[in-house]
């Protein structure tokens, strides 16, 4: 059976492009659209082949990437898909397509390589800062072929990368939470965890701390929303892991719990506190 829209789009796009020609970045945008319509009719292979010729039009394209590693993730290349999604994050760190994506393909290739799967990674290509900021500001004139970013994209895209300075001053404001909560003084302590991810949202520690203090307050959701942000920065962080299991046991969630510290396990396989809260929760699923 024939899906008519996407044999129009590509022959619309494919003309449009024969008469253009010459200009690689709108080449590149008609290839990124066109695999989008592949992407969209399941023909993966040709997707992750249009997607490569458009980045190697223009290069650390957030759209082509996130295709490709779509079609890379439909055709069970794993690895693949992995190193174009953590591109996208160097590009724009608040994508949460690739950071869910990046979740993913974590697991997959824990489950299939086991613990030594990262060592089977190809390279992750450096992204320049030039690359960073390449949609903030197009070259004059290219309006019209420039690819059209929706909302919530082009929000994400605006924020700023986070300076030196104000990474600095986050990592002063974890630590004056540690102190805090050193002292027992949770609420303040959340205050200054929040004011760190404020200006710097990329650190495991901060969020799982935070997580801390809530579940300390009874504030379970909270906390485990916290869990989920530091797995998405990394998807073996056992702290995180751990109170988002206490979290989820709190509120009478045993099967998220349980799901939560068997993935732990896995990771680390003799860690006492994960196993005797595995007991407790196969005495309650009891």
């Amino acid at each position: 059976s024939f899906c008519f829209p996407l044999l129009i789009c590509r022959t619309r796009i494919m003309l449009v492009y024969l008469s253009a020609g010459r200009n690689a970045e709108e080449a590149s945008v008609l290839y990124s659209n066109r695999a989008a319509c592949y992407l969209k009719d399941g023909n993966c292979s040709l997707c992750v082949k249009d997607c490569s010729v458009a980045l190697d039009l223009v290069p650390f394209g957030i759209k082509p990437l996130l295709r490709r590693a779509a079609a890379y993730e439909a055709l069970e290349r794993y690895q693949l898909a992995y190193v174009d999604y953590k591109t996208v994050l160097q590009i724009d760190c608040t994508v949460q397509a690739a950071h869910d994506g990046v979740n993913r393909m974590t697991k997959a290739l824990l489950e299939k390589d086991g613990l030594e799967w990262r060592q089977k990674l190809p390279q992750i290509p450096s992204v320049p800062v030039s690359a960073q900021r390449r949609w903030d500001f197009p070259p004059a004139g290219s309006q019209a072929a420039a690819p059209k970013l929706k909302a919530t994209e082009t929000a994400s895209l605006e924020k700023q990368v986070p300076t030196a300075a104000m990474i600095e001053r986050a990592k002063t404001l974890k630590q004056e939470g540690n102190e805090l909560v050193k002292k027992g003084n949770h609420k303040k302590a959340i205050e200054k965890y929040s004011e760190s991810l404020k200006l710097s949202n990329q650190e495991c520690a901060t969020y799982t701390n935070r997580a801390l203090c809530y579940l300390s307050l009874k504030q379970y959701k909270e906390a485990i929303q916290d869990c989920t942000e530091a797995l998405k920065l990394d998807a073996k962080n056992i702290k995180a892991f751990y109170r988002r299991a206490q979290a989820f046991k709190e509120l009478k969630d045993y099967k998220s719990s349980m799901t939560d510290i068997n993935s732990l396990l896995k990771i680390e396989p003799k860690n006492i506190a994960a196993q005797n809260l595995l007991q407790e929760l196969n005495k309650n699923l009891k």
